[in-house]
């Protein structure tokens, strides 16, 4: 069985949004057309609560975009985006929502943020994605969304290294290409046996 894996389209990472990838909202319809083709689909959905340790503003004198060390790493400091129940946080409007047999709700815990549809940032803590995909029997995921230098080249590369085939659609994807991440994500999905298509 294959999965469509959808990582955070939601509008905060849309134009006009709080942490707005370009582009953003003009994959939605290409996803939602893609659903079709796969037995199962999960949505991921970034879930912070106000004052996230990964927002700027929860440190003094820092700015969004800065970078800090954390107790699990690096941090790359974000705007307050995605809070829990806010417009932010919610899917795009246009996004089939219903075709979902999953969502999985990621950075919740205020003290470390999580990229990955697969673990926290510390690499260990799971989501419970993992487990939910070999209960249904799935040994193959797709994966599309926002943003292809960062949620979803962190979840492609744990996807891979948990023994799944993995196929990232990068014209279903869109980036934040920050100081030349988006090539630097690009060689790491290569050089982890993700498939780009």
């Amino acid at each position: 069985m294959q999965a469509l894996i959808v990582i955070d389209l939601q509008n905060d990472f849309c134009p006009g949004g709080a942490l707005a990838v370009a582009g953003g909202n003009t994959i939605v319809q290409g996803i939602n057309a893609l659903m079709n083709d796969f037995e199962a689909v999960v949505l991921t959905q970034d879930w912070h609560p106000a004052g996230h340790s990964s927002f700027a503003s929860s440190h003094e004198g820092k700015a969004p975009m800065d970078l800090i060390d954390m107790p699990y790493g690096p941090q790359v400091l974000w705007p307050d985006h995605c809070i829990q129940g806010s417009m932010g946080a919610k899917f795009h409007t246009e996004l089939h929502q219903d075709r979902a047999d999953l969502i999985i709700r990621k950075g919740y815990n205020p003290a470390i943020d999580s990229y990955s549809a697969f673990f926290e940032n510390d690499h260990e803590t799971p989501t419970g994605l993992e487990g939910y995909l070999r209960t249904r029997g799935i040994t193959g995921v797709t994966m599309v969304g926002l943003a292809l230098d960062f949620c979803v080249h962190y979840s492609a590369v744990d996807a891979a290294k948990l023994g799944f085939n993995v196929t990232v659609h990068r014209d279903l994807c869109r980036a934040i290409d920050m100081g030349g991440s988006l090539t630097a994500a690009t060689d790491e999905l290569q050089g982890a046996g993700v498939r780009l298509v």
